[in-house]
C-alpha cells in the first residue's frame, strides 16, 4: 500500500510560480514511479511529470517542458513539482500518484494509488 498526500496549491498571476509537495508514506514506495497529472474543468486527466524514485530519471509533457521541475527527497519521503512562468491554462487540479511499474508510463490507467488533488489556479 502507498498513501499520499498534495499539498501547495493555490491562486497565483500568470508567470509566477508554485511548488506542490507530494508526501508518500507505505512500504514499498521507493521501488514506484510517482507522477503527477492535472485535471481542468470538464477535460479528461493529463500526464503532466514523472519520477522514478530509485533511479531519479524523470519525463515531463511537452507543455511544461522548461518551466516544471520534478525532483524527491528522500529523507521527507516527499516529491515535488517545482513550477515556474505559470500560465492560465495550466489551472487545473493537480493529482501525484504512484504506479509500481518499472519505466515511466504517462496513462493514468497504470497508476494504482492517488492523493485527494490539490487546486492550482493561474489568473491572467
Amino acid at each position: 500500500q502507498v498513501q499520499l498526500v498534495e499539498s501547495g496549491g493555490g491562486l497565483v498571476q500568470a508567470g509566477g510560480s508554485l511548488r506542490l509537495s507530494c508526501a508518500a508514506s507505505g512500504r514499498t514506495f521507493r521501488s514506484y514511479v510517482i507522477g503527477w497529472f492535472r485535471q481542468a474543468p470538464e477535460k479528461e486527466r493529463k500526464f503532466v511529470a514523472a519520477i522514478q524514485w530509485s533511479r531519479g530519471n524523470t519525463y515531463y509533457t511537452d507543455s511544461v517542458k522548461g518551466r516544471f521541475t520534478i525532483s524527491r527527497d528522500n529523507a521527507k519521503n516527499t516529491v515535488y513539482l517545482q513550477m515556474n512562468s505559470l500560465k492560465p491554462e495550466d489551472t487545473a487540479v493537480y493529482y501525484c500518484a504512484a504506479t509500481s511499474t518499472i519505466v515511466i508510463d504517462t496513462s493514468s490507467r497504470e497508476y494504482d494509488y492517488w492523493g485527494q488533488g490539490t487546486q492550482v489556479t493561474v489568473s491572467s
